[in-house]
């Protein structure tokens, strides 16, 4: 008979750092995120908007290897603005370009934070906001890389019900709409870890999560960052260390309940998403360690006992694997891409409907016309930042960490992107961060989902075909890898 196998835990062994700092905007800058919004300007706090930076390098402790994540609550950054952020990292900290990954925890509730939207209310306290943001990061990347200590991080993977698939059809209006489809699938993978120094402090806590924070929209004027705030704050009152959110493929997933103003939904949303968390990372062995079996015992019943034994010098060699790979993947744009043209021609209709809607006192219509303006100016920055040629130049970033794998891409990508690649590498503990680098290309939605309207398809600027595609590039850089 076959020997029983012992439960081996994904495991890596490095030097880790973690810093956090608050990035909170100031009451009364611009705000508004949503096209039905009626305000421009924030009115409160809901909690605190949270900068949380983890540095990584090789046990062996060269930084020249090391790799940065800086996570930001925050929705969304044009690629100037996340150079100008990297920029001010690497002229404090003395690491390079290549080095850092700025990713966004996508919150709806942070506001829109670009310095193209100046002229507005508010938005003359932008770019001071962010200036002084680019400086709290390069300060913070200082404090992680000087608290980096020889640590273990340990993986384990559990299960969340808080996100669903949100590509709905409404039979009453005949479209379909952006919220919540009872029957549709939604990846519930909850993906943790425990970053555990060698004396045996818990240094922080990691949590991969699928899920679009848009519990808040255009009723919330109060700057948030939505579920992911209560999440982090009930994680690390429990854990009694920092905690890194990061937010997965959920392109086509939100929160069960949504859309909302009430800021409790959202608290609740969170804590959910944290005990679910919390129930995996209490499961997490002891680092450097298997759970093997011992043999029967005789009791009432031939009991078979099990216990935690250190790996051998192998495995743990194995542990400290620390690989980074870096390439572009091209994507096509869509054959049937509209012009900047046509767009500034949209743009211009619909500011004008909206204009005779507001002379006739017609409320809805004013809201509606004001939404498809809002539409257009954001369909008028992407195009206008697009690369040129026939394809967009994907930025991957892929490591390979002990028994883990990272993957790192820029843009909105539907959850097919995580499915797929897990359910390839079954056994394997694989890290999915979207939004790291930027929004742009946007939504990256799967082939089935071009053609019926549904909003991320409408808004989509690459090719039917692109998601599946993505998957199978990366697939096969992990088998190569992998050996």
């Amino acid at each position: 008979m076959n020997p029983i196998n012992p439960v081996e835990t994904p495991q890596t062994r490095c030097r880790a750092g973690i810093a956090t700092g608050d990035i909170t905007p100031p009451v009364g800058i611009y705000h508004r995120m949503w096209g039905a919004a009626s305000h421009e300007r924030a009115t409160g706090v809901h909690r605190p908007l949270v900068a949380t930076l983890l540095w990584l390098e090789p046990s062996v402790g060269n930084r020249a290897q090391g790799q940065l994540i800086v996570a930001l609550d925050h929705c969304i950054f044009d690629k100037a603005e996340i150079d100008r952020l990297t920029a001010a990292i690497c002229r404090d900290s003395g690491v390079g370009p290549a080095q850092v990954h700025i990713t966004t925890s996508h919150t709806h509730g942070s506001g829109l934070m670009l310095r193209s939207r100046s002229d507005l209310p508010g938005g003359d306290l932008i770019a001071p906001y962010l200036d002084g943001v680019a400086q709290r990061l390069a300060e913070l990347t200082t404090v992680a890389i000087q608290q980096s200590q020889p640590a273990t991080i340990v993986y384990g993977k559990g299960r969340c019900n808080l996100a669903a698939h949100r590509d709905t059809w409404d039979e009453r209006s005949n479209q379909f709409v952006c919220g919540l489809n009872p029957t549709g699938f939604a990846d519930d993978t909850v993906l943790v870890a425990r970053i555990v120094a060698d004396s045996g402090k818990t240094l922080a806590t990691m949590v991969n999560y699928a899920c679009h924070p848009t519990t808040l929209a255009w009723d919330n004027t109060s700057i948030s960052p939505d579920y992911v705030g209560a999440h982090r704050e009930t994680i690390e009152k429990h854990s009694g260390a920092p905690c890194l959110f990061l937010q997965g493929a959920s392109g086509d997933l939100g929160p069960r309940e949504g859309f909302v103003g009430d800021h409790a939904v959202a608290d609740r949303n969170g804590r959910q998403l944290a005990f679910a968390a919390l129930s995996t990372l209490e499961s997490l062995p002891q680092p450097g360690t298997n759970y093997v079996y011992q043999g029967p015992v005789i009791s009432g019943a031939i009991i078979g006992s099990w216990k935690h034994e250190s790996v051998d010098l192998s495995v743990r060699e194995g542990h400290a694997r620390f690989q980074i790979e870096q390439w572009t993947f091209e994507l096509p744009y869509r054959a049937d891409l509209p012009t900047i043209d046509w767009v500034r021609e949209q743009h211009a209709h619909w500011k004008k409907e909206e204009e005779h809607a507001r002379e006739r006192g017609d409320a809805i219509g004013t809201r509606d016309c004001r939404a498809k303006v809002e539409q257009m100016t954001r369909r008028l920055a992407r195009m206008s930042d697009l690369p040129p040629g026939p394809k967009y130049p994907l930025a991957i970033t892929l490591w390979h960490l002990g028994d883990t794998f990272w993957l790192f891409v820029p843009g909105e990508h539907y959850q097919l992107l995580q499915t797929a690649l897990r359910e390839r590498f079954l056994g394997r503990a694989i890290i999915v961060v979207t939004l790291t680098g930027g929004w742009m290309p946007g939504y990256l939605p799967t082939a089935a989902t071009y053609g019926k309207g549904i909003y991320q398809e409408t808004v989509a600027l690459v090719a039917p075909g692109c998601a599946e595609n993505l998957v199978e590039e990366v697939a096969r850089r992990i088998t190569q890898i992998s050996g």
